[in-house]
């Protein structure tokens, strides 16, 4: 299965001509953890947007497992995961009902559904909590339901949209584990954006850095922390 992520000049302009993002290319390799690094408003979220089919580029190309996210939306949803920053869950509803719900709208059996959602609370860790409205969870909680939502149909290629932003240190570091041993597991791939330099560093094998955007520079993590003179994440 083809999981490489590509994009071609991308253009994303909004009202009075403002460019979100401006003639942005890379690739992604399949089964590669790729960071994508920028402070709030540098374009992360939009390129996001745009390659898990949520926007429609202005201009450029970009392909998804192969797939145009233009002319192939739909073959690019049944193949993508993608858990965002902000999404609109009822917050009294309960975890495994919102997975359950998720696992019918992909087509499963409402045996199928159920048996799936209670396979991803034991994965991301929250069995426990399921007699808990999602409104009362916790931010790591919530990040880690967030991220079972976006496995229900075991995507070839993960989408994750800044998913340590807030959290504690120790959530932090449950989100890093989830995310390597998905990566070692399968061999999904991950496109991971994020404003912490040392969350890039500790998860992706590369690193783009995108400013008013624009790529400003990709590489390796050890090369541009050097290139930058960070020091080593502790």
């Amino acid at each position: 299965m083809d999981r490489t992520i590509i994009a071609e000049k991308l253009v994303k302009t909004y009202d009075k001509g403002f460019r979100a993002v401006n003639d942005v290319s890379f690739q992604v390799e399949s089964g590669e953890i790729f960071g994508f690094l920028g402070p709030n408003g540098a374009g992360k979220s939009t390129t996001v947007a745009m390659l898990t089919t949520l926007a429609l580029p202005t201009e450029g190309r970009a392909l998804v497992g192969g797939y145009n996210v233009l002319s192939q939306a739909g073959q690019v949803r049944r193949i993508a995961g993608v858990a965002l920053q902000e999404i609109g869950i009822d917050p009294l509803m309960k975890s495994l009902e919102l997975l359950t719900l998720q696992a019918r709208l992909f087509g499963m059996k409402p045996r199928e559904a159920k048996a799936r959602a209670a396979e991803l609370l034991e994965v991301v860790k929250l069995s426990e909590f399921t007699d808990r409205p999602v409104g009362k969870y916790s931010g790591g909680m919530r990040r880690r339901l967030d991220l079972a939502l976006a496995l229900v149909h075991e995507p070839a290629i993960l989408f994750l949209d800044e998913p340590t932003t807030g959290l504690d240190p120790a959530s932090r570091r449950d989100i890093w584990a989830e995310v390597r041993r998905l990566n070692r597991e399968s061999g999904m791939t991950i496109f991971l954006t994020t404003q912490y330099l040392e969350e890039a560093d500790e998860l992706a094998d590369r690193i783009a850095i995108i400013n008013r955007g624009e790529i400003a520079v990709e590489g390796k993590p050890a090369a541009l922390k050097a290139a930058l003179g960070a020091s080593p994440s502790t």
